[in-house]
């Protein structure tokens, strides 16, 4: 009997070490200085110009619940107990939407289209949003407006270094660079 005891404890410590806790990442709402607003945000709705953030979409290996990081240069992991609480498409749509609207005060934007005829469309394509074995944290991809019958489209790529170490950390860090690119989206679309 006493010779099971070191099997028996030695099974319940490694079910205890393979601990399946599961935590869950939603991108902070940053908060940031709005932007001057002008007369024009009174205008009634119809007068306005409106603009329709229609679809974000993320490259595949960023569609799963995991977050991602680059462990060398060709070699990506897809994590198992760090998740996004809900999906990264609907996080980067909503949070775009939320950034855009403070930095274009005088434009109504929105997830939903107006069912305007003169509505901008922007529509975004992200194929990194990861962290990265050297301490960074990496935002790329692409945009396309369409305004007034004509096509705009612009690239972008972000690295940002992160201050801490850790998802919590690395999460902040994609959420202030996604705050950023969306500054630098209203600027070009301006």
């Amino acid at each position: 009997m006493m010779k099971w005891i070191p099997v028996v404890l030695a099974l319940f410590l490694t079910a205890c070490s393979s601990s399946d806790h599961k935590t869950y990442y939603q991108l902070p709402a940053l908060s940031s200085t709005p932007a001057t607003t002008s007369g024009s945000s009174m205008m009634p709705q119809g007068q306005q110009r409106q603009l329709w953030v229609e679809h974000v979409s993320v490259a595949d290996y960023l569609a799963g619940n995991g977050l991602v990081f680059q462990t060398n240069d060709v070699q990506y992991v897809l994590t198992q107990n760090n998740l996004w609480a809900s999906p990264l498409d609907q996080q980067l749509q909503q949070s775009l939407v939320t950034y855009l609207g403070r930095e274009l005060p005088g434009r109504i934007v929105s997830a939903q289209p107006a069912g305007s005829a003169e509505q901008d469309v922007l529509n975004v394509n992200v194929t990194g949003f990861h962290g990265r074995y050297d301490g960074s944290a990496l935002i790329s991809g692409s945009w396309v407006l369409t305004h007034n019958g004509q096509t705009i489209q612009r690239s972008f790529n972000l690295t940002l270094k992160q201050q801490e170490d850790g998802y919590d950390a690395l999460v902040r860090t994609l959420a202030a660079g996604w705050q950023q690119e969306a500054s630098q989206i209203a600027r070009q679309i301006r």
